[in-house]
Formats: structure tokens, sequence, C-alpha cells
């Protein structure tokens, strides 16, 4: 982390205001949160700032707000489960500027922690509004953002502040640049990507910039599809943009170019309906029947993904391999999953995952916790495996 302020640059905090922008947006249902994972992550910053005598106040945004405030978009109900998992108290104010911002503020004492309405409830915020920011601002000394979820959004409360405050990394924000710098930034090599997912046209930023970084890329779910039509192979019904063909070959070329393997399914399972339980075979790819959709790969190229594993000193994962939401679709995308997690667990392999449908993945094949990183900023994440600087990243540079 040397490139970035963090929290060991910070100094003396006691008695000082630290706005500190979190993730609070969680799973709700009537009225409680259902998942405390990004509630969890935040803990370890929190409970720093707390400890040395700063007066904790949390930033977050919850939910698209259109109108101002409503009910449904509420943080309150969020600051009851964010007290439950850190074991303190956390008081909460019905704004984040404003008089009702500013008493709830002054009532604090050392240590304290409390959580600031959504900032979406006020249109400048998203906006990056300078008044606005001048008004979140005089609340604190001290910025700190622990939300890399949130970092590619240029928002009054991920950019603004740490243009206005001294600003800093929180613990989280840290391990995911940590962690992201082994991935892609500055990783022993040999390095392996896995991209997965339905379409191309969504990760087409995402491969042009993987192919130029890493030694080779494996490309699964629907949007192999388009790239083996490219190539000539019949796909039959399976989910394929094949008016982006051009597209797919032009990020070959780019491959070799870059002397970056392209890895393609040598076989798949096939069905003629997408449903759990659906009679399926397996095939070589180049034998898809005409009326067959192509849901997961075979045996052979889990093979094949596993070799690759094997070869990696770095792996960077994003996309199922298959339909990994209904069986026996998902049988690729978890073995590739387990292999992945046991050479990372042997101390051989450094694996860096993201992206919402890939944690969920991960989550089902159980080894969500045995690699390296996994990051739940689901956009954010997309936006650096592009290649794309960050708002709110780039403000915490030294």
């Amino acid at each position: 982390m040397a490139g970035f302020r963090t929290l060991d640059d910070i100094g003396a905090v006691s008695g000082k205001r630290v706005l500190v922008r979190v993730d609070l947006n969680v799973p709700v249902a009537d009225g409680k949160v259902t998942d405390i994972t990004r509630i969890e992550r935040i803990a370890p910053t929190i409970a720093e700032l707390s400890g040395k005598g700063a007066k904790v106040i949390l930033l977050a945004h919850f939910g698209r707000p259109k109108d101002g405030p409503t009910a449904e978009f509420s943080l309150e109900p969020i600051a009851k489960a964010t007290s439950e998992v850190l074991g303190r108290p956390v008081g909460f104010a019905s704004d984040c500027v404003g008089d009702k911002a500013a008493d709830a503020v002054g009532a604090m004492k050392d240590g304290d922690v409390l959580l600031f309405e959504n900032t979406r409830f006020h249109k400048a915020e998203e906006k990056n509004e300078p008044s606005f920011t001048d008004k979140l601002a005089a609340n604190g000394d001290i910025y700190v953002n622990d939300a890399f979820s949130a970092a590619h959004r240029a928002h009054a409360s991920t950019e603004g502040l740490a243009r206005r405050l001294p600003a800093y990394a929180g613990r989280t924000m840290q391990a995911e640049l940590d962690a992201l710098e082994k991935g892609l930034g500055n990783p022993v090599r040999p390095v392996v990507a896995i991209v997965g997912g339905a379409k191309v046209s969504t990760k087409i930023d995402l491969l042009m910039n993987l192919v130029k970084k890493v030694d080779a890329l494996v490309i699964g779910g629907g949007m192999a599809n388009t790239f083996l039509a490219a190539r000539g192979t019949n796909v039959g019904k399976s989910l394929c943009e094949h008016d982006l063909a051009g597209t797919a070959k032009q990020i070959m070329i780019e491959a070799a170019e870059s002397g970056c393997a392209i890895v393609l399914p040598a076989d798949g399972v096939v069905a003629k309906e997408f449903k759990a339980g659906a009679a399926s075979e397996t095939v070589a790819i180049s034998d898809v029947p005409a009326d067959g959709m192509i849901l997961d790969v075979g045996e052979k190229t889990v093979k094949s993904v596993n070799d690759w594993i094997d070869r990696a000193a770095t792996l960077v994962w994003n996309g199922p391999l298959g339909a990994f939401e209904i069986e026996p679709f998902d049988r690729a995308t978890v073995a590739a999953a387990k292999h992945a997690a046991a050479r990372t667990k042997e101390g051989k392999l450094v694996s860096v995952a993201g992206g919402g449908d890939t944690v969920a993945a991960l989550n089902h094949a159980g080894v969500a916790d045995d690699f390296t990183y996994v990051s739940t900023a689901g956009g954010a994440f997309l936006e650096w495996m592009e290649g794309k600087p960050l708002p709110g990243v780039e403000v915490l540079k030294r």
C-alpha cells in the first residue's frame, strides 16, 4: 500500500470527528438485514478508530431513491444491525447534513459511533456538488473511505470529501487494493484469468484489457459461445451474440499479439431446455446439435481449466463457467473453484475473485473463504479489471 494513504498514516484521532464512507447497501427484508457480510467487513476500521477515541461518523447510501427521503430507503434499520455486529451502540441521525446531523455529532463522546441517513436522499450527492460536499465536510475533521464498492463513482461522499479533508483508506479498502495489486497491478506470473458470464457485450473493455496483462484467458459461460461461433463452430440454440463475432475475433487477434493464450471450451453439457434436472448430455464442442443449448462446459474443458490453474501463480476470476444457478449445470464452476481453492490453501496460488455472480458461485461451491481475496464490490471490481481509474481511489494516492 505504498501508493495510498491508510490508517497507518493518520496519526492521533482521539477527539477527532472522522467521517467514514462505508458500504451498507445490504439486503433487507421486513425491516431486517438478511446478510451482514458487508457490515462485518467494515467492522475492523470502525473498531480501530473508535478504540483510539475518534468520534466515528458513518456515511453510506442505500438503494436508488429517486424522490428524496422515504422509509423504504432509510438506513435506520441498518444502524441496529451494525450495532449488533460491532457489539456496541450505533447512534442514528435522520439526515447527513444540516441541523439534525450537526446536533447528533455535537452530542457524541470520544469513541462513539454514529450513522448518518442515506446520502442519496440528496440529489447533490451523486452530482458531487461542491456546496453539498462542504456541508458534509462541516461535520468532520478527517475522512476515511472504506467503501471500495462505491469507489468507481465520483460522488460527494466518495470523491468530493477526499478533496476537502485529510483522506485515508480504511482497512477494508486497504485489503481490497492490496489484493488487486497482487491480482493484476504487480502480480507473480504466470497469471491466468477466468472470465464467464452471459454476454461478451458487457465485458468487451474487460477482455481487451486482460489479454494485454495475463498469460492465459479462460472464457466460459454464454460469452464463450460468441467466440466459438466467431471461429465457425455451430453452437445450436445456445445464447450467442452473433453480431459480435467481429469483436470476438479482434480480441483473439489482440491476445495473439500479446502472447496471451485464449482457452475456449472443448466440450459442453447440452440440453434442449433450461430448467433444473433437464435431460442433458456432454458432447464435443464440434458436435452440438442444432436444437441444443450449451449450458455448461464438460469434463475435458474442466481438466484444461484446472491444468491452467496448476500452471498459474496468480488467478483472477470473474464470472461462472456455466449456468451454475441450476443443477446439473453448476458442476464445472464448482469443480474449477474447488481446484483453485485447494491450490490457494497449499500456498501455490494467489486467487482474487469478484463480481456478484462470481461471489455467489464460490459460495455455492463452498470455497469463498479459501480464496486469497473475494471482492464484493461488483461494478468497482469490474471497472478495475477493465483498467479504468476509480475516482474514489485516485484521491487517496500519496
